[in-house]
Parts: structure tokens; sequence; C-alpha cells
């Protein structure tokens, strides 16, 4: 149950068309369900403002539609991230809509319209090619999150006029993602170019001494464009979470300070 049905729920309660022991009936479910193996948290969504979002690596593909299905029976969109092919091909079989992306490894059941979160968006840009597997694993979980977004792929430091030919684009952004490997100096230029909130994946992507990672994530933690924030390696779903976070409470200060003028 998310913040609409339940805003739904008590206003059938308050006109009288809902029963008190109906709507607790209804309530009673929340705020878990016990699968035996998973503890499905039905009140995230009143929380957070998200739905549960499964992580498939690690899990089995028995699991994965089990808890997708108890998701489904609340009425919450369902996304599964870090899901190889065979589970994605289990998932789409036993559950109907299923969509995967093989390029973000994720599966995606959508029975309810995703509303737009802000009308700002996000400028979503990567350091190279290799990049993209983080980068669409940030998009589709933007998406699922309604929040807007504009790709900007490729525009690594080793042929900066590709970044700054997008430059427009950034500075329109309302908040800019950075997906960056090798030494991770794409954060540090993007932190320097624009005044919105940055925020920077270092990917597992680079020789050697890149040490799968830590090289680039040293490099945004100590970039010397202030106020930069750094995920964990290759975590493009945080990324995503962040951005929707910083859109989220500022699409309600607005309001606030709408209602209050």
């Amino acid at each position: 149950m998310d913040e609409t049905r339940l805003k739904e729920l008590l206003g059938r309660v308050q006109a009288g068309s809902t029963p008190i022991d109906d709507a607790f009936a209804e309530l009673r479910q929340l705020p878990f369900a016990d699968l035996g193996f998973a503890m499905v948290d039905h009140h995230r969504a009143i929380r957070q403002g998200v739905p549960e979002v499964i992580l498939g690596e690690g899990k089995t593909p028995e699991q994965i539609v089990a808890i997708s299905r108890e998701l489904l029976r609340m009425g919450q969109n369902v996304l599964v991230t870090r899901v190889d092919e065979d589970k994605a091909a289990v998932l789409v079989r036993e559950v109907a809509g299923t969509k995967h992306s093989v390029a973000a490894r994720t599966c995606t059941i959508e029975q309810s319209p995703i509303p737009s979160l802000s009308d700002a968006k996000v400028a979503l840009v990567s350091a190279g090619t290799s990049d993209l597997g983080v980068a669409e694993e940030c998009a589709e979980t933007m998406r699922m999150l309604g929040v807007s977004f504009e790709r900007v792929f490729d525009v690594g430091v080793s042929g900066i006029h590709r970044l700054l030919h997008k430059r427009p684009l950034l500075e329109e952004a309302g908040v800019v993602i950075v997906i960056a490997g090798m030494e991770g100096a794409l954060a540090s230029v993007v932190g320097g170019l624009v005044d919105v909130p940055v925020i920077a994946v270092p990917t597992s992507i680079g020789y050697g001494a890149a040490f799968k990672g830590v090289a680039a994530m040293l490099g945004m933690l100590t970039s010397c464009a202030s106020g930069i924030t750094v995920c964990n390696i290759d975590n493009g779903f945080g990324a995503a979470f962040a951005a929707a976070r910083i859109l989220r409470v500022r699409g309600r200060l607005a309001g606030a300070k709408k209602a209050g003028a």
C-alpha cells in the first residue's frame, strides 16, 4: 500500500462508503508479510514513497517470483535489480507483464501508472560505453521512481569537448548523476560546471591499479569540486534513489512555500 491508496481508503471511511471493519481488514495486512524466507515490507511505500525493491542477486528465481507476487497482490509495481538472464526468464514466464532490460539487468512489472515525481530533469552522465550497464540500471530505476532524465553518454574526460558540447543540458538539470570508471575524474569536472547536486558513481571499469573501481571511488571522494555525493562502486540504483529523494524533498518544500504564500 502506498500513500495514495491509504488516503483513498481513509477517504472512503470518512465518507461512509467503506465500513471501519473492512478498512481494518485491509490495513491489518500492513506493515509486512512473512513468506518464511522473506519479510516483505508493505509499509515502505508509505514511509519512503517507493515500494520495496527486490535485489535479485543471491536470490533463487522462485524467491524472486514469490516476492514479486506478494508486492503485486498489494497493488504495488515491482522492480527487480541485479537479475541475470536465467532468473529473468523464469520471472517473465511465471509473472504476466514482466519486462526484462538486459542492459540494466532489471525486471519490472507495472500494474499502476507511475506518477511524475518532479518537473525537474536529471542529467544522467556516463564517461564511456563500458559504464553503460551501471548507467542503465540507474536509468531504469529512475523511470520506476517517476524521475524524468536525459542521457548524456560517452563524454569522458579523454575527449572533454564532448561534455562541453552538452553543457547547456547540464546547466538546466535539477540534479546531475555522473557515472565513471578509470580515475573517476569526470565527476570533478562536472561538479565544477554546475550549481545543482552532483551524485557520483564509480564503476569497476579500469586497468590494473584501478582496483575494480576503488581508484575511481577515491578520486570522487577527494574531488576538488565541493559537495559531490559519492555512491558505492557500480551502484547506479543508489544514485537513482538519491536523486529521487532530493527531488521529492525539493517538491515538498516548494509546495509548502506556495501554500504559505
